[in-house]
């Protein structure tokens, strides 16, 4: 089959879609959901197939620990979080077919704003198998048809993953027209190639890897793109924050899983800091953590004289601060205030997450309206910008984009809107001055005909 064939099939998927109930939604991502789990030996299979080709290339250097990690899907609970994700899914409200706006334009002429889906999705990931099913239940709860492509480290995982999710839906019922169609797979870098030129087919790209992948798609296609190429976040400990927070979340946000776009790659520290051993405290929990911290002039000083022994510190250069280390690795800078920090985080950040320390709530509102990133958190830590953990069920990535959608995007990133127009023969030239005026009334929900 062709690419074009390819596309054009999703299209038709797409348009079967937009009738479908959210209850044929749910019963297949239920099917979905009780195939996987039929299917979980010929899964794990094939992702120990991928697992051991990865394991080679990282030997080689070809490949890095960060994506290996990312590529296991049989180690400890994650199988059944994915299932789980399928779960939580389903029972989130349909996304579909809401009343945004509703407007009497005359006593015989009502317009609706209605939410309606996308249409068609072309998903391009590296590693993490499990994006596969995220992403296609995703789609499919929200009314679109998705194409995916994974990365090669993950090549048979993920074509397995693509053929049980189609089988799935090709053992529906009757009674259900969602189209196998529906969620489709393309393995090489030409058929990407090919895809980004058919913007008369697919209506959105979301691309979830690295800065490079990301950028390639922006500059190689007229194809809107929701996505983020960097994740370089930043927690900025203020001169009034608490020393126990503080280590805390600037521990977590570093260590808790460090190859996510969420990870923390700056800590700002205030220079008030450096006359108590609050930033003493909090650098050498990091350290105990196993955390290189990468330090500019005053904080590499003050911490080679409190921490003499450590062998942790390393001076920073200014590419450090533009870098996702994706590792057990932090930048460090000293500011003067938190205006400085705003700067510092506007400048050199990926408009992704950033968080302040601080138990100063005119500080901290300061920062959270100024710093510009689609996540500003006080007291907490930057790997709360998540799809699940928002309560969205899953996502479809991380936007920094400033239109559309923004941040963690789960079901409602995935939806667009329509205008429907009710009349009665109504037309144009009949209004104006000295003719019929507007009314414009809004419309109450218990009014609604839609």
């Amino acid at each position: 089959m062709s690419i074009e064939q390819l596309a054009r099939d999703a299209r038709l998927a797409s348009v079967s879609l937009q009738s479908v109930t959210n209850e044929q939604k749910n019963e297949a991502l239920l099917r979905i959901k009780q195939v996987l789990a039929e299917r979980k030996d010929d899964i794990f299979k094939a992702n120990e197939k991928d697992k051991q080709l990865a394991e080679e290339q990282v030997k080689l250097g070809k490949l890095s620990g960060s994506l290996f990690k990312r590529l296991d899907i049989c180690n400890g609970d994650k199988f059944d979080t994915i299932l789980s994700g399928v779960s939580d899914i389903t029972s989130l409200p349909d996304p579909t077919k809401k009343v945004t706006m509703a407007t009497k334009v005359d006593t015989d002429l009502s317009l609706y704003r209605i939410t309606v889906p996308v249409g068609v999705l072309l998903t391009i990931f590296e590693a993490r198998p499990e994006v596969v099913v995220n992403i296609s239940c995703l789609a499919l709860k929200s009314g679109n048809a998705v194409i995916l492509k994974g990365g090669k480290e993950a090549t048979f995982t993920n074509a397995m993953l693509a053929n049980v999710i189609q089988d799935a839906l090709a053992s529906l019922p009757e009674s259900n027209p969602i189209p196998k169609t529906a969620v489709q797979i393309v393995e090489t870098r030409e058929d990407i190639s090919a895809l980004l030129d058919l913007d008369r087919y697919v209506d959105m790209v979301v691309p979830r890897g690295s800065n490079s992948l990301v950028k390639y798609i922006q500059n190689n296609t007229r194809i809107p793109v929701l996505g983020h190429a960097d994740g370089i976040c930043s927690v900025y400990l203020d001169k009034d924050g608490d020393v126990s927070k503080a280590t805390r979340i600037a521990v977590d946000a570093k260590t808790n899983y460090p190859a996510a776009c969420n990870a923390a790659e700056t800590l700002l520290v205030h220079q008030d800091l450096l006359k108590s051993d609050f930033f003493t405290q909090v650098a050498q929990a990091l350290i105990d953590a196993q955390v290189t911290l990468k330090c500019d002039a005053a904080s590499l000083a003050h911490l080679q004289k409190q921490l003499p022994a450590s062998n942790k510190l390393e001076p920073s250069v200014e590419e450090d601060y533009h870098t996702e280390f994706l590792d057990h690795i932090i930048a460090v800078k000293v500011v003067a205030d938190v205006s400085e920090a705003v700067e510092h985080i506007n400048d050199h950040g990926s408009k992704h997450t950033d968080s302040i320390i601080t138990e100063n709530a005119a500080t901290a509102d300061y920062f959270m309206t100024r710093v510009d990133a689609a996540g500003c958190y006080w007291n907490t830590s930057t790997r709360f910008a998540d799809g699940f953990r928002y309560g969205f069920g899953a996502e479809v990535g991380v936007s920094t984009n400033k239109t559309h959608a923004r941040g963690p995007v789960g079901l409602e990133g995935l939806v667009i809107y329509k205008y429907r127009a009710y009349g009665n023969g109504n037309i144009a030239g009949d209004y104006g001055t000295g003719k019929k005026q507007f009314l414009h009334d809004p419309i109450a929900p218990s009014d609604y005909h839609v």
